[in-house]
């Protein structure tokens, strides 16, 4: 039998009461309805003054009956800094929000243009306008960047959190607490993947505008030259305006085709999506098909998997490292026990995605000799 939609608002309400704050999902679970169900009786209770609605959470607007939240009130505010145009953050938002809403945290998103030092006056003005804690990705382009940045992060006097950056052993902000993917482990998986299909010549072609992209280039260098199986290798630039470091000996700057023919190169992994995504449409150009000819890895998998192919990927677990950042920086808040006051730099591992675009060597070659044309090129 059905139970009255009154009954189930009122075992809704008593539950977000209790609690402070739930999910609608676990909500909906837990009375074994529909979410929309769930959500259509928050929107009358909403409407009726009586709880209040957040992005997928509902809270309460009376105090939970539970244990005191040391010191956090409902509608606090966190601030939240990344760069401009950075897709591979959506991911990771997402994950903070996500905690910060439960909580009862406001979240107070602050995009920093592309300029070196953006972020510094968007953290003095988040602070002034009460933010109790920091989570912070800055874009740090190149090591000058992250170095003028050192000074004034070491000094902020709230509890802060950085999200896939590392700063560097002995810095100033070497004693802030981080959540980061391990892109060493990220790289070692796209080099195992590739030399288990008999790949043994192959480019990586990165980024050197971040923290991230400068870690790629130092594993799989490192990883590749010390490779058994690996034979030859070379490191490129992704794109024309991917690096400022410099300067770049001729093949670092060299176009990816031509020095895939030049290392005689089977595969390659690229550094990120949109870059590994239009590589495949210059070699289709070329009549170099993917993975027939040459397997791609990209690495980020933002959009790696719309593209056709579909491209295997190494994909970090963006939304976790929001997440984790957020928890973390909770704590903070809240003077948890747990923590002890250390500081905590968590590393989370990377997956990696196999998809179309990659395939074993003996595979391609029995494709080449059943009569298919030969397309390589010069």
């Amino acid at each position: 039998m059905r139970e009255p939609v009154d009954l189930r608002r009122q075992r809704i309400l008593a539950a977000v009461q209790a609690r402070g704050s739930a999910r609608v999902r676990d909500l909906a679970a837990e009375l074994q309805v529909s979410v929309v169900t769930v959500r259509r009786d928050v929107e009358e209770l909403t409407r009726e003054g009586r709880l209040l609605r957040g992005h997928g959470v509902v809270r309460s607007t009376v105090p939970a009956r539970e244990a005191p939240t040391g010191g956090l009130e409902d509608g606090d505010r966190v601030a939240v800094v990344v760069p401009a145009r950075h897709s591979y953050l959506n991911e990771i938002l997402h994950g903070a929000r996500t905690v910060l809403d439960e909580a009862g945290l406001r979240f107070a998103l602050h995009i920093a243009p592309q300029a070196a030092g953006a972020e510094r006056p968007l953290v003095e003005r988040a602070l002034e306008d009460g933010a109790r804690g920091l989570l912070i990705a800055p874009r740090w382009r190149s090591l000058a960047a992250e170095e003028a940045d050192h000074g004034w992060l070491a000094a902020l006097e709230v509890p802060t959190v950085l999200m896939e950056r590392r700063p560097r052993p002995g810095s100033a902000p070497h004693g802030l607490d981080s959540v980061c993917s391990d892109h060493w482990y990220g790289a070692h998986l796209a080099v195992e993947h590739l030399v288990g299909l008999g790949h043994r010549r192959m480019v990586f072609a990165t980024r050197e505008d971040s923290p991230t992209a400068r870690s790629l280039r130092a594993a799989f260098t490192r990883i590749a030259g010390e490779h058994p199986l690996v034979e030859d290798w070379a490191w490129a630039l992704s794109a024309p305006d991917a690096g400022q470091e410099g300067p770049y000996a001729a093949h670092e700057t060299a176009e990816l085709p031509a020095l895939l023919r030049k290392v005689g190169a089977s595969a390659v992994v690229l550094h990120g999506d949109v870059d590994a995504v239009m590589l495949v449409q210059r070699l289709a150009a070329d009549g170099v098909r993917v993975p027939e000819d040459c397997s791609v890895v990209a690495y980020d998998d933002v959009v790696a998997g719309l593209a056709t192919p579909a491209l295997t990927a190494v994909s970090p677990p963006k939304a976790e490292v929001g997440r984790v950042a957020a928890e973390l920086l909770l704590q903070r808040l809240r003077g948890a026990p747990e923590t002890g006051g250390a500081v905590r730099r968590v590393e989370l591992l990377p997956r990696l995605m196999v998809r179309g675009s990659t395939r074993r060597i003996d595979d391609a070659a029995d494709s080449s000799s059943d009569g298919s044309t030969d397309s390589s090129t010069e």
